[in-house]
This record gives C-alpha cells, structure tokens and sequence, in this order.
C-alpha cells in the first residue's frame, strides 16, 4: 500500500504537453490536473478580453476528440478543446443534466411516483409523472408547482453532478428502484460502468453531465395535455428559452405511436432485447410493418374521400424519414383505390451548381428551398392539371446539371400527381397552385424506443443511423463523411422542413419499432471505423454508446416493400 501511495506522488510530479486547441496554445502542465483547471483558467481569459460580455460558461471538453466532463484528470499528452452550450456535445450534455435535475426533482417531492421523458418537441420534452395509485395522485398544476419549485432549489443550491466507475452488480444495486434501467444494466456485456449522483441520488445517464446544476441556462416547466412540457435554452442565445410553437399535429403522432410501443410492449431497449432473445424478432417485425401498411391504406382513404378536387399530394420529411418508400407504398394503396398515380421527385428540379445557394462557409446550401427552381416546377404542374404532356427534367448529380431525357408526364381525370421532397410542404414551392388541389403528408421518423424512463432516444440520431448506413450502402460514404454533413442538414432542415409540418392534413410515422437493432448490424462497425483524429469521432461515439446496448436483429425477414429497405437494399420498388 505505501507502495502505491509513493508512485502516484511521484507520477504527479511529472509535466506532460498539452494543447488548447482554442487558443492554439501548447504548454506543460503536471500529470493529473484536471479539465476543471483549465477551464477555469480559460474562462478567466475569455472574460477578460471581453469585459461587460456574457460569457458562456464551459461545460466539458473534446480530449483527443473524446466527450469529457471537467471532472477528467489528464495524465498523458492530449489535445483539448472546450466546449459550452453552442457546441453540440455541449448542447447534449446540458439537456441531459436538466433532464437528470427534473429527475430528482420529481423524485424528491414525489418518492413514490416515476418520471417519464416521453418524446422531444420542436421547443422542449414532453414527460409523463405516473402515481401509483392514479385516483389519489395530486393535481397536474400542483405537481408542476412543487416539481418546479424544487428544481429552482437545487440550482440555486449549485450542486455538482458527479460520476462513479463501478462492477456493473454493484451499478444495478444502486439504481435498483428504477425497473427498466436496472434490467439494462445486468444485461450489459461488461464488467464495469458509470453511475451518475446528483445531490446522492444515483442514476445512469446515457451522456456524460455539465460540471454542476448551477450551470443549467435557462429552462421552464409547465403543463400540456395530460404530462408537462420541459423547455429549455436556446443554445444559440442561453439567456432565452426556445421560441415556444404549437405543434398539436406532430404530438399526436408521438401520442398514436406511443400506443404502437404499448401494444408491442417495446418502450425500452431492455424490453426490446427481451422479445428478441425470447425468440420474438419476426412477429415484431411482421406487427411493425403491418401497423405501417394499416397507416397508409388509411391516407389512401383520406385522399380518396377528396377525389372531387384533390389533383395533388405533397409529400415531404427530413432526411432519412423514408419519403421514398413511402411515396411507392402509398401509390399501391391509392391504386388499389382506382387513382392512375403519377410520380414526380423534387431532385429532379435542382437548379444548375452556378445558381444554387451557398452557406455562410461557401458550401453549396442543398437544403434551400431555393436550391430548387420553383419557376419550371409551377409551369410544369399547371400545364400537368390542363391536361397537358410535359417533358420533365432529370438531374445529374454528378455533373450539377439538369437534363431532359424524354421523360414525359400527362394526367387524366382518373390521375392523381404525387410529389415528393423535403421541401414540399413549404408554401413558396408551389404558391402558382391553388391550395384545395393539394393534399399534403408529412413523413418523419419519430422514434420511441428509449434507452430507459428518463434517456430518450432521439428521433434525430433514428435518423442519422439511417442515413449513415444508407450512404454506405449506396453512396460509398463512410461514416465520417455522413457525420461532418449532418451538422449542415439538420441546420437546412430546422430553416426550411420543420417550419411547416403542421401545414399537412396528416403525419405519418415512418419508425419501425425494431429497426435499431437491425441497423445496428451495418452502423456499428461503420461508426468504430471513425478515426480518433477528427472532431467527428466524438459524434461517433455517442452513438456508439447507445446502440451498443441494442441486441442485433437479423435483417432476413423484414419484407421487400418495407421503409427499412430503403437503407439496407433488397427491395422491390425502383428508386
């Protein structure tokens, strides 16, 4: 023992180099300072040179491209930079310590009732606080009252988040009491893992925390419908939460699939790994894509009970939503129903390289609205609703160029034109059109598969797994090409899709209850083949992190006609 206690003395007195790669600064510093430290130090220097500013303060650190919390201790040469809220490592560690906050909040006042972060909204978290005994449980506006009196108590008090490396028996003992997150844990394939404290109150975050609550910006909670709604910074302005919308069509389609996941009983990774390990992997799959296949028969009927003047359906989403598959499925269906369905792909109406948009860094911005020529698309559609044949164009994305190929479209009274694109909800695209011609869908995958109670899965990282095996597959991307692009997609999307989803007359949920653990299969080893030596690796692991906890599902039975084949191949459309 004395033994140890000498070497570790020893050990500290030694001086590695590091490098702040904010200020391009190489120094030495003894072995085991800490990231607190620096960050200090750092944020001294920032606020010194811009006296009477706000500073944002630090909230942990990319070391050798790694998420760290100011906690680390650094004992060999490592590259740092610090990160605070407007990074999104930063952005994520935040939210994940306002929502552990509301965690023990909840259960300080309530010991007996148990949160639930159902689903994230355009401006916040929608959670669920269930009493065991739902005929005694207090008032809604009482409990937000007492929860949110609580959380003002513990970040006044700047209380620190803190982490604990333990055997992985004794981090199910500690988080015992939470069913879902105990069972996650005695499945982990590992000898050890991190449990969370806030204030003594353990838990597993699924992220690592900010250094302490008195670091949490902004936030309010309130209530909505039958939970509460847990708002937030804006992570581009921290003195002001996010811009409140009203989104009623978008939270009905979390509430309908919310009983999808009921009825397949799959709210979490540990009851998703139970059905597939008892065995039950192609009966989910067959529900899954029955309840998809029900979904669409009944936007068929809706378009149909509009036949009298309906001549247009716009059909739009994010990236990866599946708007693709989607748009040949619903074909069948609204063939079935007696439509001639002619298909049209907003791709094809790109502009040439020298007219599209470009992003503040010179990029070509793809995700404008602009980026399309709206000019061309209006004279083809009104010459399309005359009756007229129209030669429509093709876009070679290789060369930047349309082309015209002969492809031809020509509408009888039975057709119906079924438009495709991120952007075609947006009124701008097809403001020459009158509106009650359109009938306007919004395809989404909006996941609810959680890791536990209070770790969401994101519907965002749903799709960005989406795509990076898609882009493997078809593209030749390899992960770190798809992850540095994200950043630019999500921006374009939150700019130019989101805005306008509650302009369609219905939603549909593209998420497949069982397509993590399939995607897992081709993403997994893409996402470990991300080089250490790119700020992409950070994002990599992350959601590393989390699908590692997902047992594999073996692709063979999921059918040909099905969304997920859109990402893996093998199916029985043409795109």
């Amino acid at each position: 023992m004395q033994f140890g206690i000498t070497l570790q003395t020893e050990t500290l007195m030694n001086n590695i180099e590091i490098v702040i790669l904010n200020r391009n600064e190489r120094r030495t510093v003894p072995q085991g300072t800490s990231l607190a430290d620096l960050a200090q130090e750092y944020y001294n220097q920032l606020k010194a040179e811009h006296p009477g500013e706000f500073v944002y303060p630090i909230l942990g650190a990319l070391v050798n491209n790694m998420v760290q919390p100011l906690s680390y201790h650094i004992y060999r040469p490592k590259s740092i930079y610090f990160f605070n809220i407007r990074h999104r490592q930063g952005w994520r560690m935040h939210q994940s310590s306002l929502c552990f906050m509301l965690y023990k909040a909840v259960l300080d006042c309530y010991p007996m009732a148990q949160l639930v972060i159902e689903h994230s909204m355009l401006d916040g978290f929608y959670c669920t606080i269930q009493f065991p005994n739902g005929d005694f449980a207090p008032k809604q506006r009482d409990v937000c009252a007492t929860v949110s009196k609580r959380m003002e108590e513990l970040q006044q008090a700047d209380l620190p988040f803190s982490s604990e490396f333990m055997l992985i028996d004794e981090a199910a003992e500690k988080v015992k009491h939470i069913g879902d997150t105990y069972r996650l844990i005695k499945s982990l394939p590992q000898l050890y893992t991190n449990i969370n404290y806030l204030d003594g109150t353990p838990h597993k975050i699924s992220t690592h925390l900010i250094p302490s609550t008195g670091c949490i910006a902004l936030w309010s909670l309130s209530t909505y419908e039958e939970g509460y709604l847990l708002r937030y910074a804006d992570n581009e302005h921290a003195d002001r939460l996010t811009t409140p919308k009203e989104t009623p069509k978008l939270f009905n389609v979390f509430q309908e699939h919310k009983r999808w996941v009921r009825l397949l009983d799959t709210p979490t990774i540990s009851d998703l790994n139970r059905i597939v390990r008892d065995g039950g992997s192609n009966h989910l799959i067959q529900i899954s894509e029955a309840l998809h296949e029900k979904k669409y028969a009944e936007i068929a009927e809706m378009v149909y009970q509009r036949r009298d003047h309906v001549r247009m359906i716009l059909l739009a989403g994010p990236s990866s939503s599946g708007k693709t598959t989607s748009c040949r499925r619903l074909s069948v269906q609204l063939g079935v129903l007696g439509f001639d369905v002619q298909q049209l792909s907003l791709d094809d109406y790109f502009v040439c390289r020298e007219r599209t948009p470009k992003l503040p860094n010179g990029e070509f911005d793809f995700e404008s609205v602009d980026a399309l020529d709206i000019p061309m698309l209006n004279e083809h559609l009104l010459a399309l609703f005359r009756g007229e044949k129209v030669e429509i164009p093709t876009f070679d994305f290789k060369a930047g160029n349309p082309y015209f190929s002969g492809k031809t479209l020509q509408m009888s009274p039975d057709s119906i034109l079924l438009v495709e694109g991120i952007h075609a909800l947006n009124p701008k695209l097809t403001a020459q059109i009158p509106d009650e011609l359109k009938f306007k869908v919004y395809v989404s995958a909006l996941t609810q598969v959680a890791i536990d109670n209070q770790n969401m899965i994101h519907s965002s990282d749903n799709r960005l797994i989406r795509r990076i095996v898609r882009d493997n597959n078809f593209r030749g991307w390899d992960a770190f090409e798809t992850l540095h692009r994200w950043v630019d997609v999500q921006r374009g999307e939150h700019k130019h899709i989101f805005p306008y989803q509650e302009n369609a007359d219905v939603m549909f949920n593209s998420a497949l209850l069982y397509e993590l653990g399939v995607l897992k299969v081709y993403a997994e080893p893409q996402l470990k083949r991300v080089h250490e030596n790119c700020e992409e690796y950070a994002e990599a692991q992350r959601l590393l992190n989390f699908i590692e906890l997902i047992d594999p599902i073996d692709p063979k039975y999921i059918p040909p006609t099905s969304i997920m084949r859109e990402f893996l191949g093998g199916s029985s459309f043409e795109y």
